[in-house]
């Protein structure tokens, strides 16, 4: 239907995953920090799933803020799930929702600040919609700058789903292409949204919720990440 997704190549390497102790607004989930390999390139959505390509796929826009470029919102971690499996179908890619190594490897870019730009909460509206200036909704994607890896809005506008079960520390995480525990009751969430201040959008700011969570003013939407292969 004419209705296409960009993707970014994210290269292979190592950062730090979750923060500092020292680190302004730091949650206590987000440690202990640690030295993660992410060993193989994947591609990411260049910015979240559209409302227009949700619905090419899957049939419906569950969304609150309509518009054909705006982020796809209120899809439970299912929801998602099951579009990655139907666009993977469709296109013969390996379609998934990215780790959250992955996501935080690819939204940090190279950073070791709070956000992919600096420490500077006066600077996030050049990157991100949130509380301060999204005038309480959503907004087309890719308006605001990239980070370093041509990635548009890893903060704020929507939270995006991880694939990984939520553990309330890393201190048993894997330090080689993590993907989270093996069990859970909540998923991952990252980036912030619109609706809330920067201390939820910084890098390393973990959310969660159950997996079947949908609520018309969640702010929930996701990107993908597509193998190589």
């Amino acid at each position: 239907g004419n209705v296409t997704m960009k993707l970014t190549l994210i290269p292979p390497g190592k950062f730090m995953m979750g923060s500092p102790e020292g680190e302004k607004d730091r949650s206590k989930d987000e440690g202990p920090q640690r030295e993660v390999t992410i060993s193989k390139p994947f591609y990411m959505g260049t910015c979240h799933v559209t409302q227009e390509q949700y619905e090419q796929v899957v049939g419906k826009n569950p969304s609150t803020f309509k518009g054909a470029v705006n982020p796809v919102e209120n899809v439970s971690w299912d929801e998602a799930v099951e579009f990655c499996k139907k666009l993977s179908q469709k296109t013969g890619k390996t379609v998934s929702l990215p780790t959250e190594a992955q996501w935080e490897y690819a939204c940090r870019a190279g950073s070791k600040s709070r956000f992919s730009f600096g420490d500077d909460d006066d600077k996030l509206g050049d990157y991100a919609w949130y509380s301060k200036n999204s005038d309480s909704k959503t907004h087309a994607v890719g308006q605001k700058k990239p980070n370093d890896f041509g990635l548009y809005d890893m903060h704020g506008n929507v939270w995006e789903w991880c694939s990984d079960w939520y553990a309330e520390s890393y201190a048993n995480a894997n330090k080689n292409d993590p993907t989270g525990p093996a069990s859970g009751s909540t998923r991952v969430l990252r980036g912030g949204c619109w609706l809330i201040g920067p201390l939820y959008c910084r890098s390393a700011y973990r959310g969660w919720t159950t997996p079947d969570f949908n609520h018309p003013i969640s702010g929930i939407g996701f990107r993908v990440s597509v193998d190589l292969k």
